[in-house]
């Protein structure tokens, strides 16, 4: 069988040979041979289709013809330049044997257990890619931990408050809250905190950032569990937020959370709507097309359009839906039903339908979507409509309020007059920091008071993020809701 292999190979090799003109086809014909055709004793000679073999002088050496053996191409061993997350992506599309959906490219890109942006590595604050109102000023923390507190006292000071956080970053923003409330004790007792974080790089921040330690279970369980030493407060990591255990009054906390989750698009065409997939076009780069038939998400789509009016959808050329987004805030409302309390979602975003909003950060710097995956942060505008029509769906328990603009929200808590009790005791570069984080907390556009390069400019975020409330009915209107 061997024998009969090499020996089609051999016939196949010599036609090619001689059929091909190609410059390149004959350097590996010529090399192949070059081992016996050019050393001194070599008496075998390369047959190419068009030419007349020349007779050899018999000879007692003996020679070896390589001319039919196989030849790999000069560069066939060396190692793709593609990433591992670009071969991931590519082997998923091949498989499928078509294209796949933004939304999970996006999840793929972002989550991706082994290379995705945000599982291994800190892509938050100046050396990051981007930087969260947390990491702008320790009032933001503060500030939510006044609007927590006071949610807690409406549902009546429970002992035991499950206080959830969804993507934690770093943890700042708990840290600060932390800090904030620790003189009230009666709070700060009630807690245990969950942090629903899947990146093991950003879960040991955490750990560091809220100054964690292991202690023994004082009911004298082997198992160890973790506080806080900044109140005593326990802490636990969940992957997903179904993980995190029922049956205790719960505040869940969603900054900068919504934004990342992922999502589908469509675009209107001749045909109708028709989802935007990601393919592989023959150049080996990504590309976006559209999908030829209707795909699972339309369903979504379709769910959307029905709380929305004819008017605003027929201006719309292309739409993204959030079915992860709906989806969770569904869980949300039925577990704030069923064991009491309240959400916060804080993030950037319209209260209406959202058209074409994905976006990807690299250093600070918006990049083509498509570009080098798994380097850039990826993230589109929150629907902060399609939320409330979700919570509602779920549950007439639930009251939803808001949204209101992250300015309203923050002033209205207290802010103002926090960074004035700051101002009084600190140095000039101190006030400086302060003033900045203030005003990218409540601004809006570049701030009037700044003296320096005009790139670096502290830009204000207080009318483009949103806050918004989800609550349980029986709790009142929350503050500052009223």
């Amino acid at each position: 069988m061997l024998r009969r292999l090499l020996f089609q190979a051999s016939i196949q090799r010599h036609s090619l040979c001689g059929a091909s003109t190609s410059l390149s086809w004959l350097r590996q014909c010529s090399s192949s041979s070059s081992s016996t055709s050019h050393s001194p004793n070599s008496n075998s000679v390369e047959h190419l289709e068009g030419t007349e073999a020349i007779p050899t002088p018999p000879s007692a050496e003996i020679s070896i013809d390589r001319s039919g053996l196989y030849n790999p191409s000069e560069h066939s061993h060396e190692p793709s330049s593609d990433s591992e997350l670009v071969k991931h992506l590519k082997s998923i599309i091949k498989f499928r044997g078509g294209p796949i959906s933004v939304a999970e490219y996006m999840e793929e890109v972002l989550t991706n257990p082994k290379a995705g942006f945000y599982i291994n590595r800190d892509v938050f604050g100046a050396e990051g890619d981007f930087i969260t109102s947390p990491e702008v000023s320790q009032m933001f923390g503060e500030m939510v931990g006044v609007w927590a507190m006071c949610l807690w006292e409406q549902m009546g000071q429970p002992k035991k408050l499950n206080l959830v956080e969804l993507g934690p970053g770093r943890g700042t923003l708990l840290a600060d809250l932390l800090r904030g409330a620790s003189k009230f004790r009666n709070f700060t007792d009630s807690l245990h905190i969950h942090m629903v974080e899947c990146s093991p790089t950003l879960q040991k921040l955490q750990y560091q950032n809220l100054k964690c330690i292991n202690k023994n279970d004082t009911d004298g369980d082997a198992e160890e569990h973790i506080i806080s030493r900044l109140t005593g407060t326990s802490v636990s990591w969940h992957a997903t937020l179904e993980q995190v255990p029922g049956g205790v009054p719960t505040i869940i906390i969603g900054h900068e959370f919504y934004d990342a989750l992922p999502v589908h698009q469509f675009q209107r065409a001749s045909r109708g709507w028709c989802e935007k997939m990601v393919d592989v076009a023959k150049n080996s780069m990504f590309q976006f097309v559209l999908s030829k038939q209707p795909t699972p998400a339309t369903l979504y789509l379709m769910k959307r359009f029905k709380w929305a009016e004819n008017e605003e959808i027929g201006k719309l050329e292309q739409v993204e839906v959030c079915p992860k987004a709906m989806d969770l805030t569904q869980e949300i409302a039925k577990r704030i039903v069923s064991d009491g309390g309240g959400a916060l979602i804080i993030d950037y975003g319209l209260n209406g339908i959202v058209s074409d909003s994905l976006q990807a950060i690299r250093k600070h710097e918006f990049v083509n979507i498509l570009d080098n995956p798994g380097t850039a942060d990826l993230s589109a505008y929150v629907d902060f409509a399609a939320i409330r029509h979700s919570a509602e769906e779920a549950s007439d328990d639930v009251a939803v309020h808001g949204p209101m603009t992250q300015s309203q929200f923050l002033g209205s808590l207290g802010i103002n007059f926090r960074i004035e009790a700051l101002m009084e005791n600190c140095t000039d570069e101190q006030a400086d920091s302060l003033r900045t984080g203030y005003w990218r907390l409540v601004g809006e556009g570049e701030a009037p008071f700044w003296e320096g390069p005009e790139e670096k400019a502290p830009i204000g975020m207080g009318t483009r993020y949103l806050a918004m409330a989800i609550v349980n009915k029986k709790q009142g209107v929350p503050v500052p809701f009223q």
